[in-house]
This record gives C-alpha cells, sequence and structure tokens, in this order.
C-alpha cells in the first residue's frame, strides 16, 4: 500500500511539474490562520473515527463475554463488511466536500445542502443495496473466512438484523462528509457520540434483560438508523449556518 501511494504521488508530481496542468508548486507565506483551521477540522475527524471503533471494540468485548471465541469470529467478520463499505463512501463523499465548501464560500447555502442530501441518497441506495444482499445471503460472505457452526450463526444474526440499515450508516457518514466541507463538524460528533451511547448503553441493557445476541445487535441497528437520521434532520434545518463556533 505504501508503494502504491508514494508511486501515485510522484507520477502526480512529475505531471504538474511537467506544465500540462492547470494548476503548479509556487511558493507562499504561512498562514497560521489556515492550518489552525485544517487541524481543526483533522482533530474533530479523528476523534470521530475513534467513537466508530470504540463502538465495534466494546460490542466485540460483549460478544466475547456472552458467546465465546467463535462468535467474536463471526461478528468481526460480519461488522467488516460495515467496514468494508467506508471506501465505497469515500469515493462519494470526497467530492461531496468540495462542491459543499465550494457552494457555502460562494454564498450557495440553499444549493450546498441540496448537494449534501443528493450525495447522501446516492451513497444510501449504494450502501443499502449491499446490506439487504448481506441480510438475504449472510452465509456467502462468511463462508469465505469460516465454515464454523458458531462463527457462522453469530455472523447470520449480525448481517440479518444490521445488513438491512448499513444504508443509515451510509447517509450518515456521506453527511459526516459533507459537514467536513462545510467546516461544522460539531453535529456529526455529537451524533456520533448518541450512536456510542445507545449502541453500548441498548446493547448492555438487552444482554442483560435477555441473555442473547440478538438484543446487542438489535441496539446496533437501531443506533446506525438514529444516528443518521438525526443528523441528517440538523443539516436539513440548516444547523450548518445557525452554529459560529464549535
Amino acid at each position: 500500500m505504501q508503494s502504491f501511494s508514494l508511486g501515485g504521488t510522484m507520477v502526480l508530481g512529475w505531471y504538474i511539474l511537467s506544465g500540462r496542468n492547470t494548476v503548479g508548486f509556487r511558493t507562499g507565506y504561512y498562514r497560521k490562520s489556515v492550518f489552525g483551521e485544517i487541524f481543526r477540522l483533522g482533530e474533530a475527524s479523528s476523534i470521530n473515527s475513534i467513537l466508530t471503533n470504540v463502538t465495534i471494540g466494546i460490542a466485540t468485548a460483549f460478544v466475547a463475554t456472552t458467546a465465546g471465541v467463535e462468535a467474536v469470529a463471526g461478528f468481526g467478520t460480519g461488522a467488516r463488511l460495515e467496514f468494508l463499505l467506508i471506501p465505497v463512501i469515500f469515493g462519494i463523499g470526497a467530492p461531496i466536500v468540495a462542491l459543499v465548501g465550494a457552494n457555502i464560500g460562494a454564498g450557495k447555502r440553499d444549493r450546498a445542502i441540496h448537494i449534501a442530501f443528493t450525495g447522501a441518497a446516492i451513497v444510501f441506495v449504494i450502501t443499502e443495496a449491499i446490506g439487504i444482499v448481506a441480510a438475504l445471503f449472510p452465509a456467502a460472505w462468511i463462508s469465505l473466512f469460516s465454515e464454523q457452526q458458531g462463527t457462522m450463526d453469530a455472523d447470520v444474526s449480525y448481517l440479518r438484523i444490521v445488513g438491512p440499515v448499513y444504508g443509515f450508516f451510509g447517509l450518515g457518514l456521506s453527511l459526516y462528509f459533507a459537514s467536513q466541507g462545510a467546516g461544522k463538524l460539531l453535529w456529526p460528533l455529537s451524533c456520533g457520540l448518541l450512536r456510542l451511547l445507545i449502541a453500548i448503553g441498548g446493547g448492555w441493557i438487552a444482554l442483560k434483560v435477555t441473555g442473547s445476541l440478538t438484543g446487542l445487535y438489535v441496539a446496533l441497528a437501531a443506533a446506525l438508523v438514529i444516528y443518521s437520521v438525526v443528523l441528517a434532520l440538523a443539516i436539513r434545518s440548516r444547523v450548518w449556518f445557525r452554529i459560529s463556533h464549535e
């Protein structure tokens, strides 16, 4: 992966230096305000990624203490499919960042929101389709990694419950990218924390009451839906333009 990134950087750098590109390298002055804004958004983005990983990490610990090693393998394999959706979402999310930022900078706020939700709708359709296929044919995914019964049972159960809401994961993450373009990450971070609290708090209660992983998976699915819906409603209400400091 490092060699690929280095090679790509060298080719793109050569192309810019060749003079055949519309942009070029030039010297300039260090602007503290610009770098400060980059670091602010980067810090918030890092926290958002940490929240996602903490959610999955604690859920994995719940599975381990409830059902054992084979169930952990099954849950981990199912959750891995969720992580594999991120590059798909990123492919659309990256342009959303630029388009939203450019339109807000040009004073076209309504258009920026329209772009955000158009991109989010596209991502929702793609990720929801993947989730539904995974829910309908969960064994096809887990059999690529293991055929142990305990592992397969845990993975099948997870994908049948959480898979159908993968579209909401895509929706929320694409709106997070849009919020990056707007330079407003308070709401995505707040919704990410809300997802963590619902998934872990609700999952813990479900396990205590039922002793079944099904309750945990329902909590994880509900957390995804609530996370994305709350974020979508906030952005639709033009919260980007009401908050001046984060």
